[in-house]
């Protein structure tokens, strides 16, 4: 989607969605195509209670996430499902810049407890650098071979705010949710 020049491109303002996304004109998709669909809304409900009133500078929360909502468990298999199946369908994921599949899915509201959720998938790949202002927590899927997230297997994973990297993921693929405090992240030009 990169390569197309901007007078191919319009863009289509969706209602709770991170923002407009740009869609080739002769695209036959509607907009609503590009939504997240309530199944995968219906399954982050109990990740947004569990995240209320978080505090990322806790260096405690990942250890506890991982404990009260692992992997394993019912809430996490559910989003997972969900996740990977509005990527097959294209809602989710379907933006791509430097071998990084991405969206945002989720804007902040009361009803995602003040998070926006952004959506990627990486595979041996490293992202732009940037710095989690308020923090960024993080629920990483393994998708194939063994990914680790900076270093980090499957699971929660959470850097403070102020913390600043460029986003890592080697030895296969991972499908990566940020949940960010306000939606707030400043990316860098270098």
């Amino acid at each position: 989607m990169d390569s197309w020049p901007d007078s191919a491109l319009a863009d289509v303002v969706l209602p709770n969605t991170w923002e407009a996304p740009r869609v080739p004109r002769y695209d036959t998709r509607s907009p609503e195509d590009f939504m997240a669909g309530e199944n995968l809304i219906t399954a982050l409900a109990p990740v947004f209670a569990a995240l209320e009133g978080a505090d990322p500078s806790d260096p405690a929360l990942a250890d506890r996430l991982n404990e009260v909502l692992p992997l394993s468990g019912d809430v996490c298999a559910a989003v997972r499902a969900a996740a990977e199946a509005e990527v097959a369908a294209g809602r989710l994921c379907h933006r791509e810049a430097g071998g990084i599949a991405f969206s945002r899915p989720v804007k902040p509201s009361a009803d995602s407890a003040g998070f926006s959720v952004d959506a990627v998938v990486m595979e041996d790949v490293v992202g732009p650098r940037h710095t989690h202002t308020s923090g960024e927590i993080n629920l990483c899927f393994a998708q194939s071979g063994e990914p680790r997230f900076d270093g980090h297997a499957a699971g929660w994973v959470v850097f403070p705010p102020g913390s600043t990297h460029r986003p890592r993921v080697d030895g296969g693929r991972m499908l990566i949710l940020y949940f960010l405090p306000d939606g707030a992240v400043e990316f860098h030009r270098d």
